[in-house]
């Protein structure tokens, strides 16, 4: 399959799995007692949507860290991808994806990657700052078209994840037709007896061990590239460790070893020393989220018609690129979304009795403005980067479930996306009562930044947001 992948028939199987996949599916039957609970999704899932979201790369004024226990191995960083010497082919697929310069990860990671002889990997940072492009154009140089077996493999912890990495690698591709890539997750059927001559694989654990260990369609002495993406999901994902581990054991101690993930705790760094031998570490640390950027207001409401209303001035009057609207609950949500529907108001809704698919198709939409609102409950509140929205709407303050006070973490999370890349963002909480002007204090009082009042029913004041 020339650099190619039957995306549509990987998505029909993606629709069914998906089905399947009970811990993200959340029965719309559910009792109502549940309905004021926070949802939870899984870390695969988390990160998936962080990828369908994107459409460029988190902006990190961050330094890149380096450790590396190699005194002989070449340690630079290049300011353009054509210092790397890649075929013309490639770096047109490069540029025609919109990379013009690389991120502060591909700087640094890209020139080790590609060195010879190849060196091996660890690095972390987090989600959107470019490590899959820059492992899979690692990947795509080190090919040899004219040896028709696979040389480079790629795990991913789940169907969906390796999916979205051959994507991108065949869009990286698209100009080297000779590049064979080839998907190994459940769904892809092979004839038994067949040797696979596709150059790079990309699969989940499960698939990779039975095509490569046990139906024995590649042969895994023969991988010279081996890259192990997510690595913190894979350890967070029953039974993947352990294949991992046994995939490795097959590879010849010449091959080159990635290691990608978000984050670094002891027990992903201690999977990576396992797998990689003499690596370069690199470490990109997480840009934080900050409140300076960011305007914030609160309006006094006593009901929810009178929240629905303060949204509807605003929204009339403050220019909006595109916002998120956070509630409590799947009712709220479903209730408002109805509500601005029917007011004509472009809007997705996005809750825990999605699945995975409908999430994506939601968040895809989003992400191309055909939905200008995004009305939410927890799913989104923790973790997903959406940079285009000017505007967060906090339809009922964040509430730790323990406690009862402000889940404060929660509200950085939700309102910090806003004021990124130099930009003034906007912040309104709907306060509906004492209850919610006590949690509203407890926030002030946490981040030491006052929360001004806003007279939601006064044209002028909400005019202002705009010149301040």
């Amino acid at each position: 399959m020339a650099a190619k992948v039957d995306w549509a028939r990987n998505a029909e199987e993606q629709e069914k799995l998906a089905k399947k996949i009970e811990a993200v599916v959340i029965s719309k039957t559910q009792p109502s007692s549940d309905d004021g609970k926070d949802e939870e999704i899984s870390p695969a899932e988390r990160s998936l949507l962080q990828k369908i979201i994107r459409k460029g790369l988190v902006e990190n004024k961050n330094d890149v860290s380096i450790q590396c226990k190699d005194p002989n191995s070449p340690l630079y960083s290049i300011k353009s991808f054509e210092a790397l010497n890649l075929k013309s082919e490639l770096l047109k697929g490069v540029y025609s994806m919109g990379f013009n310069s690389p991120s502060k990860i591909q700087e640094t990671a890209l020139p080790t990657l590609l060195a010879d002889p190849p060196q091996n990997m660890i690095a972390q940072s987090q989600s959107g700052t470019g490590k899959t492009a820059a492992f899979v154009l690692a990947m795509l140089s080190r090919v040899n078209p004219n040896k028709n077996y696979p040389q480079v493999l790629c795990l991913s912890p789940t169907y969906e994840l390796a999916v979205q990495t051959g994507e991108v690698a065949s869009k990286m591709a698209q100009y080297c037709p000779e590049i064979k890539i080839r998907l190994a997750v459940r769904g892809e059927e092979v004839p038994r007896g067949t040797n696979l001559t596709d150059h790079i694989i990309i699969g989940t654990p499960g698939k990779v061990q039975d095509w490569g260990m046990k139906l024995h369609f590649f042969d895994l002495s023969k991988i010279s590239v081996f890259v192990l993406d997510e690595a913190d999901v894979m350890i967070a994902t029953q039974g993947h460790q352990d294949q991992s581990f046994r995939i490795h054991k097959c590879l010849p101690r010449s091959c080159q070893m990635m290691f990608f993930s978000a984050t670094y705790e002891q027990d992903v760094m201690e999977f990576a020393e396992a797998i990689v031998s003499n690596p370069v570490i690199i470490r990109l640390k997480r840009e934080e989220e900050s409140l300076d950027n960011i305007k914030q207001y609160y309006v006094m409401c006593q009901t929810q018609e009178e929240k629905y209303a303060a949204i509807s001035n605003i929204y009339g009057v403050v220019t909006i690129g595109q916002a998120m609207i956070f509630c409590h609950t799947r009712k709220t949500a479903s209730w408002l979304s109805e509500k601005m529907s029917k007011d004509g108001h472009a809007v997705a809704i996005l809750s825990g009795d999605l699945t995975v698919d409908q999430r994506i198709a939601v968040l895809d939409r989003f992400r191309e403005g055909l939905e200008k609102v995004l009305i939410t409950t927890n799913v989104l509140s923790r973790g997903i980067d959406v940079e285009q929205v000017t505007i967060v709407v906090n339809f009922d303050l964040p509430v730790d479930h323990l406690t009862r006070k402000a889940d404060c973490e929660t509200y950085l999370h939700r309102i910090g996306r806003t004021g990124r890349f130099g930009k003034a963002g906007l912040a309104i909480n709907l306060v509906d009562g004492d209850s919610s002007m006590v949690l509203l204090r407890q926030i002030e009082q946490h981040f030491g930044k006052k929360i001004q009042l806003l007279d939601a029913s006064d044209v002028d004041e909400i005019e202002k947001l705009e010149q301040e």
